[in-house]
């Protein structure tokens, strides 16, 4: 099983930008479905957006599609979110997450948020002026 770690959290205006950065060991990131989740409080955790660690097809939900960005960076085995345009109700834990690539699954829903089997302990995020 993999382990990951993230980091990059912190306190930022609304407005501002953000990286998150996923450190992923135990593994080689290729052969991956990378993911990014977040969970505010009192409500239930999120996909936010996946990256096919192979050949970099990336998706997004719709809350944040056009302001935050996955990328990956294979030879160092991190994982990027990288967050701009930020919004109080981006308020949240983030989590990166890793899982077999079903392609059947990708084709069809885009990101196998389900199928993620490996988790890290997730990073806070607050944006509050």
């Amino acid at each position: 099983q993999l382990q990951l770690v993230e980091s990059g959290g912190g306190l930022v205006q609304p407005g501002g930008s953000l990286r998150l950065s996923c450190v992923v060991s135990g593994g080689t990131l290729h052969y991956y479905e990378l993911a990014w989740f977040r969970q505010a409080p009192g409500k239930e955790r999120e996909g936010i957006s996946c990256l096919i660690a192979s050949d970099g097809r990336t998706y997004y939900a719709d809350s944040v599609k056009g302001r935050f960005t996955i990328s990956r960076d294979n030879a160092e085995n991190t994982v990027y979110l990288q967050m701009d345009r930020l919004k109080p109700e981006d308020t949240a834990v983030y989590y990166c997450a890793a899982g077999p690539v079903v392609e059947a699954i990708v084709q069809v829903e885009g990101c196998n948020y389900f199928g993620m089997d490996s988790w890290g302990r997730g990073t806070l995020v607050t944006v509050s002026s």
